[in-house]
């Protein structure tokens, strides 16, 4: 019988006290490992600054969205949260093979020319945008198993595992969830507050 130490007691894999340990990996329908512990608070944190961007969105004023004179850097208000979001779903994908954003979004944020949309986006487009992402990282979070975990991403940058695709990916959430709050507070005076973890939960609780 499998057998292990955990908190200086030995226990059997029949003892009752294994049942509460979520840090240990539990099956999926597939059979496969899936860690509910580990995918938990992943989403916890990762829905987290999904929740700080939204934040930042909504409560943008019209006169700071496009208006050149507010940036951070080189780029717009507007152009930040697309930026954002695109790249949200687009490392949330399984390869860059067959990635489409959903209309009216394009390709053309992956130019290495840095081409800029064709118009300014307006803010119930980016928030329609943001649920997509929102939904789908909560999906990929949900049915991540350990053995799709370890896996190469299907991306060839950054060269990295798709677990470290995705804290990756929740970095750059955030990097620019702050930018924007700096917008806001440099404009108005004042930005959301900090969100500590995410409300939903995953459906693997």
């Amino acid at each position: 019988m499998e057998s292990l130490s955990a908190n200086g007691r030995h226990l059997e894999v029949s003892d009752p006290i294994w049942n509460d340990l979520q840090i240990f990996p539990l099956t999926s329908r597939e059979g496969k490992s899936m860690n509910v512990f580990w995918n938990t608070i992943i989403w916890q944190q990762f829905g987290a600054a999904i929740d700080m961007l939204e934040n930042a969105l909504l409560v943008c004023p019209d006169e700071v969205w496009s208006d050149p004179a507010h940036r951070a850097g080189e780029q717009e208000f507007w152009y930040l949260a697309y930026h954002t979001l695109f790249f949200l779903d687009y490392y949330l994908s399984e390869s860059a093979d067959g990635f489409a954003p959903p209309a009216p979004f394009t390709l053309a944020e992956l130019d290495p020319a840095g081409v800029l949309p064709e118009r300014v986006y307006k803010k119930d487009e980016l928030h329609a945008y943001l649920e997509h992402g929102r939904q789908k990282c909560r999906a990929t979070i949900e049915t991540m198993t350990d053995e799709r975990a370890r896996q190469h991403c299907g991306f060839e940058r950054p060269d990295v595992s798709v677990a470290e695709l995705m804290i990756y990916t929740m970095r750059h959430v955030q990097h620019h969830a702050a930018q924007l709050n700096l917008i806001l507070r440099q404009t108005t005076g004042s930005a959301p507050g900090w969100v500590s973890k995410t409300k939903s939960n995953l459906g693997c609780n």
